[in-house]
């Protein structure tokens, strides 16, 4: 057994696809109407990412009252200030509440919350 990829839903695969593949540089690997699945050009596991037309987007940081995350990515980088830039130039945006000073919460085009983080310091998300 071994994994293959981590799903995620949104409104449309094709265009949070899109995004992700301008972020890390992924490759599509099969497109069909409602799924798309990416993976890194050297092999390993991928992302696909699924239409759900009553996709509601988390809520972040959770709230008792709103849609709660129940995954995230944690994407490392070199820079993080220039990577942080560089996924808001591409559609993310930097979430309000930040609980890290090593670590940038953004928002994917559908509103998946993900971390990016630099081993210069940080350990990851730990969100």
């Amino acid at each position: 057994m071994r994994l293959s990829a981590a799903v995620l839903d949104a409104p449309d695969a094709r265009e949070l696809a899109g995004f992700y593949v301008r972020l890390l540089g992924f490759v599509v690997r099969e497109d069909e109407p409602d799924w798309v699945h990416l993976r890194p050009p050297d092999g390993g596991t991928g992302l696909s990412f699924q239409t759900e037309p009553e996709y509601v987007p988390p809520v972040w940081p959770a709230r008792p009252d709103g849609q709660r995350m129940m995954a995230h990515l944690d994407i490392e980088v070199d820079d993080l200030a220039a990577e942080t830039a560089r996924a808001v130039a591409e559609g993310a945006r930097l979430a309000e509440h930040q609980p890290q000073d090593d670590v940038r919460v953004l928002l994917d085009p559908a509103g998946h919350p993900f971390c990016l983080w630099s081993a210069d310091g940080a350990q990851g998300s730990g969100q």
